[in-house]
């Protein structure tokens, strides 16, 4: 593996860091690896709370890896980057013709740490383990860490869900976190600790209202969502309950790819085959849309001509068309990136545009807020589940909560927030460090241990 234009190789790091010990201690530092997006924060000697920067100052780095191999050049090397150099390489190698089937962009890894099926994948031609992916990911924060802080970070606390995406039970959990710790040490963590992710959010959120009182948090992220209920009294906290579901953000973008993109793409259209009017595709095919790292499965020989076949027997041939254009094209990624823009879109105004343009497909549609929820509405009846649920094994009605505290970015999507404003009314919900307070907090929690 070849490290980033964009990153010190890691044995360089370290013989930098040697350098710099004399200089630097090590610090209370807290990670959260996150489905979407990785934080890092650490508390510093005067006893407030830092982030290690990413890329152009940005506070999170993105949990996705991207593989390239040249095909034309000597020995076929094959280069490795990760979070936003992921992104930025896989945007610029997009329309290069010799790398045609070199390319492999890899998300939402966290979402799959339950999965024991899950063992590993195949990379031009060589085995990886599932735990090698995250370890690769989890090196390259710790190299950012240890640049910015000016030692060999090799101790950290870092964030779990309460229920891991896929958890069935128990052992499901206990087998996820001893993936990601097996992978935290091989990234070169010596002392790894665990805390829950919304408990780390409690501690954050006491820096926006420190107050004694019950305290519910409510942490969005992109695969899970999380709830925890505390008691804060002269500074201490005692945590009355948990609870969590594996559905986040992530289920919110692939419903606007079922219900908006996917019939733009055929999904609805029909076929005539021997004298009947069939489905044009079957339904697997647009499953594989709705998580846009997964579009790549279709990329093969067998889908090609599937595609092929169905366009000239299609009754709309120019939606599949589009499809075989958005497969052959590797518009996965732009696709979902323009998902993201219209659901952002959609938590700051009542009517939003879908528009993704680009020289092969070009879709355009507006969109209601109002269609956007009923699209969401079974997820978001599990999410007031899982609270109901949370108050329910507490013993604690509504109106015994004093403060509502609801980070992750899905947390800004105006009908997950409604769900708190309507049982526990607007004066009492506060919002705070999106992308970044569970960090926050889990350095707050690293200090005290």
């Amino acid at each position: 593996m070849h490290p980033s234009r964009h990153q010190t190789p890691l044995a360089q790091t370290h013989s930098h860091l040697r350098e710099n010990r004399a200089v630097a201690s090590p610090l209370a530092l807290g990670i959260d690896f996150g489905t979407t997006n990785s934080a890092i924060a650490y508390l510093q000697p005067n006893g407030t709370v830092g982030m290690v920067p990413f890329a152009d100052g940005e506070l999170t780095s993105r949990s996705v890896l991207f593989a390239l191999q040249h095909r034309t050049r000597p020995g076929r090397p094959v280069n490795i980057w990760t979070g936003g150099a992921a992104i930025e390489q896989y945007l610029a190698t997009g329309d290069d013709p010799d790398l045609e089937a070199s390319r492999r962009f890899i998300q939402s890894l966290k979402s799959h740490l339950t999965a024991r099926e899950l063992t590993g994948t195949e990379i031009f031609g060589r085995q990886y383990r599932f735990e090698d992916l995250v370890a690769r990911i989890l090196t390259d924060l710790r190299t950012q860490a240890s640049q910015h802080l000016g030692y060999e970070v090799t101790t950290a606390l870092v964030g779990r869900p309460v229920q891991f995406v896929g958890a069935q039970q128990s052992a499901d959990n206990d087998f996820a976190e001893q993936r990601l710790r097996a992978s935290l040490e091989q990234a070169g963590f010596q002392d790894v600790r665990f805390a829950m992710e919304p408990i780390a959010a409690a501690y954050a959120a006491e820096q926006h209202t420190p107050q004694d009182g019950l305290l519910l948090i409510g942490d969005f992220g992109g695969g899970t969502t999380d709830f925890s209920l505390l008691r804060i009294r002269s500074g201490q906290r005692e945590v009355l309950g948990s609870t969590g579901l594996g559905i986040a953000g992530d289920a919110f973008d692939a419903k606007i790819v079922r219900y908006l993109i996917a019939p733009a793409l055929g999904s609805e259209s029909m076929a005539r085959e021997l004298g009947k009017t069939l489905p044009a595709l079957p339904a697997w095919v647009y499953a594989n849309l709705e998580r846009w790292h997964t579009l790549s499965f279709l990329k093969t020989h067998a889908v090609t001509n599937l595609l092929r076949n169905t366009q000239r027997r299609a009754m709309e041939p120019e939606k599949i068309q589009a499809l075989s254009a958005v497969i052959d094209h590797d518009l996965g990624f732009l696709l979902h990136r323009s998902v993201r823009q219209l659901k952002t879109d959609l938590t700051e105004q009542d009517t939003a545009e879908f528009v993704l343009d680009t020289e092969a497909v070009q879709l355009r549609q507006t969109v209601q807020r109002s269609t956007f929820e009923s699209w969401i509405a079974p997820e978001l009846s599990r999410m007031e589940a899982a609270l109901e649920e949370l108050l329910t094994q507490t013993g604690m009605p509504a109106s015994a909560v004093d403060r509502v505290f609801l980070t992750g970015g899905t947390s800004l999507v105006p009908a997950v927030r409604r769900l708190f404003t309507t049982r526990f009314q607007e004066d009492r919900v506060r919002s705070g460090g999106v992308l970044t307070s569970v960090a926050h907090g889990l350095a707050l929690m690293a200090a005290e241990r």
